[in-house]
């Protein structure tokens, strides 16, 4: 038996909004510590890690670890249907097919129930060994956001150098070259749906971690393998 009941169901909807356009299927994986999905895009150079931890749930439930394979489009569609101000419940019981979400309105004068079918993921759990990164840059997430959106329109990759002045982002295309340069700075005063924050944690022969707490019980971890370009040389001179 799984019984989950979110607040902040916003949250959820954020969440899924964060994930669903790199990767399509995946496993949540339910413990006595929390809700989790770990899950690699289709070309497998992006790894999505998610954790929800079991204290910030108002009511937690889970009898025995549990695999619920779900495609996130269509989790996506039926959190949709939930108002921001809702609470989340989502249900579920073992060997069933389906999983069930229920929201309700903050003054209960509204539940509505969707159940949708599970899936049957194959999927490999990757251990992420701890490291201990070169740099880490902590910076507010709009402001990382605007940064690779405005790069992507010039390049389709970037470099990202650090020293103690600051972070570098650097892009090249058909059109020319981008630099954009953020020197170091203690006021994080913006925020993006999910997370006011992002933490970028590199090292030159590691993957680099993109890092969104969520509230308070937990976060959403985007590791990125390094491009390895035959002209890489040309573009660091």
């Amino acid at each position: 038996m799984l019984e989950l009941r979110l607040v902040q169901g916003s949250l959820l909807k954020k969440v899924l909004e964060s994930i669903k356009d790199l990767v399509t299927d995946a496993n949540f994986d339910c413990s006595a510590t929390g809700f989790s999905l770990q899950a690699m895009d289709s070309s497998h150079v992006a790894l999505v890690a998610l954790l929800l931890r079991s204290e910030g749930f108002e009511h937690y439930r889970c009898d025995r670890n549990i695999s619920m394979g779900m495609n996130l489009n269509n989790m996506s569609k039926m959190l949709k249907c939930a108002g921001n101000d809702d609470i989340i419940t989502i249900k579920g019981d073992d060997g069933s097919d389906t999983v069930t979400f229920m929201f309700e309105s903050p003054n209960q004068d509204k539940i509505s129930d969707f159940e949708m079918k599970l899936m049957d993921i194959d999927s490999e759990h990757l251990g992420i060994p701890e490291a201990e990164y070169h740099a880490i840059v902590k910076m507010p997430s709009s402001e990382f956001s605007r940064i690779c959106k405005d790069l992507s329109s010039i390049g389709d990759t970037v470099v990202i150098s650090v020293t103690k002045e600051g972070v570098k982002f650097s892009t090249r295309g058909d059109i020319g070259t981008a630099n954009i340069v953020c020197r170091q700075n203690k006021t994080v005063d913006k925020a993006t749906p999910l997370s006011e924050s992002v933490t970028v944690s590199l090292s030159s022969e590691l993957p680099v971690v993109v890092e969104y707490k969520i509230a308070d019980m937990g976060y959403i971890r985007y590791y990125l393998a390094p491009k390895i370009e035959d002209d890489e040389e040309e573009m660091k001179s």
